[in-house]
Formats: structure tokens, sequence, C-alpha cells
């Protein structure tokens, strides 16, 4: 009989130490699973210099200054919804608090929302006129090559927005920019703070540009982003 009881307990032991074994390995994944932090997708170094005035954010979040500027100029499309962890994370990775200013009733049949991953504001924006193309070429397959000339002595940095990060194109040097789908939005801005002359000019080759940067003396001519729309027509702002 003590030598049963014996075999049962230690049985019994043995299945007990064998499910702490089985366990064990769950264990340490369950909590660094649980200790992954997000990617915060709309951080704080968008909205600070100087990014703040030379990187455009994400779709869906909140706009900085040189998003809020290309948005006003129609040269950028127009941003998605929010995505889930953008609205609960908001700029920073904090948490967006809610507006101090109230809802103003609607009249009548027209409903106010507001635009997607843009503050809310009373005031209504005026519609500008549409300017002239300061060139025209005929697309390739609704696509472009764009070749950037500088021909100043400081470096130039240029974006094309949704495709490529920021990068800087030395003075005296030239980049191309091959197969962009059209429309398509290019950012740039001189590295010493100074004027650009941007002048657009169709290549000999189809759905080729070439764009030449030269120095400005005078403010009103500079120029710092350029959209290439689907019907090929090539404006400056």
């Amino acid at each position: 009989m003590n030598y049963q009881n014996f075999r049962k307990s230690a049985e019994l032991f043995g299945a007990i130490c064998g499910g702490l074994l089985i366990s064990l390995p769950a264990i340490p994944q369950a909590i660094a699973q649980e200790s992954t932090p997000k990617i915060n997708p709309c951080p704080r170094i968008f909205y600070e210099e100087p990014h703040n005035s030379r990187v455009v954010v994400p779709q869906g979040c909140p706009p900085n200054a040189l998003t809020q500027r290309l948005a006003a100029q129609g040269l950028l499309p127009v941003p998605a919804t929010p995505s889930q962890d953008q609205t609960r994370l908001g700029v920073g990775g904090e948490a967006p608090q809610p507006s101090a200013i109230p809802p103003r009733p609607a009249t009548g049949d027209q409903t106010q929302q507001p635009s997607p991953g843009a503050a809310s504001t009373d005031q209504t924006p005026l519609l500008q006129p549409r300017q002239t193309p300061s060139a025209t070429i005929a697309l390739a397959n609704g696509k472009v090559n764009i070749r950037l000339r500088n021909d100043t002595a400081a470096n130039v940095t240029f974006q094309v927005i949704g495709d490529t990060a920021p990068r800087s194109l030395q003075g005296k040097s030239d980049v191309t920019l091959q197969g962009l789908d059209a429309p398509v939005t290019v950012t740039f801005e001189r590295e010493d703070g100074g004027q650009l002359i941007v002048t657009p000019q169709p290549s000999s080759e189809p759905g080729s540009l070439e764009v030449t940067f030269k120095e400005a003396t005078n403010p009103a001519q500079g120029r710092s982003a350029m959209r290439i729309e689907r019907n090929g027509s090539v404006f400056l702002n």
C-alpha cells in the first residue's frame, strides 16, 4: 500500500512539473508582445524645424507648415481618413484633445464636415483662380521622367511627395527621377535659405522634363514647388 501511494504521488508530481515546463516558454513571449511599443505614425519631429518647413507629413497626420502651404496651393491630393493608430496616438504619441469650440447647428439641408487630417475652423478658404501652366509635356503612358539641374552654388533639397524622402542636390550637379506617375508634386528649396528661379523645359525624349534651378535675387521670383498634372500641364508655385 505504501508503495502504491508513493507511486501515485510521484506520477502526480511529474504531471505538475511537466505542465510548468510547457507553459514557461509562452510566458516571456506574452510579456514581449505586451511590451513591444507601437510605432507612432505622426512623430513630433515632423512639426519641429527644419522638418516642419521641409517634409510633408504622411496621409492622415495633422498637417505641418509645409503640408498646409502645399495643400492651400492645390499641390497635394485630398488627405485620406486617419487610421486608428494615427487617431489614437496623435502628434508625438499624445492622444488628441477634444476641440474647445462647440459645433455649430446645421441650417436647412446643409451639413458641415471637417476635412480629414485638418484642424476644424469656422473660416472657409477662398478659391483661387487657376493659373496658366508654365510648361506642357506629352506623358509616356501616364509617367514622366524629371531631370533636376542645379546651376546654383548652393545645395538644393528636393522631395517627390509620396515617393521619396527629402534629398540633397549639390550645386552645379543634376539628377534624373525616372518613372514618376502623374499627377506628381516635387518640392525644392535652397539649403542656404535663398530663393530659386525654376525653369521647366520639355525634353526631346517623350515624357521627359528638364527643370533648371538658378539663383533669384528678387523674392517674388522664388519658387518652391512644381506640380505635373495627368494632362501634362506643369505648374509652379
